[in-house]
């Protein structure tokens, strides 16, 4: 029988039976001061790409510890092929889209400046400590990817063939977000969300006139925009995502 545990970490190392992997001074500090766990304590650990493992804490000092690997839990699985694309909002509401767009499962997260974008500053470190907090706590087997903010114009301008992008537009022409996503189920997809003060005129006639981008409607009222990414991705998911799978069952 598998040995239980209830702590799950990310690791940035290759993971394998008998593998002796070491832990950093804030998850030692974590494991040690916050959790009170102590020297043979279980452990669940992912990386990313080599699934998920059980295993046991075998040291935990003031600035490192380290763990050894018994038993893989879980194959490694990918989250659904989603991008989201978000203009950055005020510290609190920014921290949400990145912890709520990991639990809804999104593949990347690319923050874009706009011409009503109410700040152009992220601090990358926080928003990758968030994503993987997220993704332990959730229990996906991958962490999004995480990247600085980039001007609109410049992600559109390398904007891959094979992805459909979604932008969800509180103004102009759009159609409803359950007929735009199934009529593209199966595709490569992003969805692209606005700032608090909604796309420029200019920059939705430019969006609406592109090939590989729908315009899409979130209902007749207007919502704030960490809303409309938790609505949009909910959507995107309940239609063309993983929504059919359920959580692992822990005995």
């Amino acid at each position: 029988m598998t040995p239980k545990a209830e702590t799950r970490l990310f690791i940035d190392t290759p993971l394998f039976e008998a593998a002796s992997v070491s832990l950093d001074q804030g998850q030692a500090h974590y494991l040690r001061s916050v959790l009170r766990l102590q020297i043979g304590a279980k452990l669940i650990l992912f990386n990313g790409q080599d699934g998920e493992w059980i295993a046991e804490i075998t040291d935990l000092g003031k600035k490192n510890g380290s763990a050894q690997v018994i038993d893989k839990l879980r194959e490694q699985e990918f989250s659904p092929d989603v991008w989201l694309l978000f203009a950055p909002l005020k510290k609190t509401a920014t921290d949400l889209v990145f912890q709520k767009a990991t639990e809804l499962g999104v593949s990347a997260i690319k923050p874009v400046i706009t011409k009503h974008s109410n700040t152009e500053r992220m601090k990358l470190e926080r928003a990758q400590a968030i994503v993987i907090e997220a993704a332990e706590q959730c229990e996906r087997l991958d962490v999004p990817e995480v990247q600085n903010p980039s001007k609109l114009e410049a992600i559109l301008a390398e904007w891959p063939e094979d992805r459909h992008l979604f932008v969800c537009a509180e103004a102009g022409p759009a159609n409803a977000a359950e007929k735009v996503f199934v009529a593209h189920q199966g595709e490569k997809a992003a969805i692209l969300i606005g700032p608090e003060g909604g796309f420029a005129v200019s920059e939705l006639e430019f969006l609406s006139n592109q090939p590989f981008i729908s315009m899409v409607g979130l209902g007749p009222r207007v919502l704030r925009a960490e809303t409309a990414v938790l609505s949009a991705l909910s959507c995107w998911q309940a239609f063309c995502g993983d929504w059919q799978s359920r959580p692992p069952h822990r005995e």
